[in-house]
């Protein structure tokens, strides 16, 4: 059964981090593009993060570029967000989300077929 779970959110004061985790079935993992997106209040859903899990190839936003990373560890099936300098405009719902081949993870019009429920990342000023 595809599944995603996450953990990790939480709340923290700017300038500080986070580490979302995630961790997939194994047949969901295997050759997947496997990301994180977020979405704040009032705003659309933007894609963070993501990489290729047979490649460990990733790719990050520009827009948290520098601060955020995103790895990975196979054997567990799990994949991290890595979150350093949190600013409080990074307050958002981030969940994590799998699905697609490599080539596919080249794009950023990437569209996962599956989703985690969400993991609440509060940064205060």
């Amino acid at each position: 059964r595809a599944q995603l779970v996450e953990s990790g959110g939480g709340s923290v004061q700017a300038g500080g981090s986070l580490r979302l985790s995630c961790v997939a079935s194994r047949d969901m993992f295997l050759r997947s593009c496997m990301g994180w997106f977020r979405q704040a209040p009032g705003k659309e859903r933007e894609w963070v993060a993501r990489l290729f899990t047979q490649y460990g190839e990733t790719f990050v936003s520009d827009s948290v570029k520098g601060r955020f990373s995103i790895s990975q560890d196979y054997p567990k099936n799990t994949v991290y967000l890595e979150m350093n300098n949190l600013k409080p405009e990074d307050t958002a719902l981030y969940t994590c989300a799998a699905g697609g081949g490599r080539s596919e993870c080249y794009l950023d019009s990437w569209r996962p077929n599956y989703w985690g429920r969400g993991s609440q990342v509060t940064v205060s000023s």
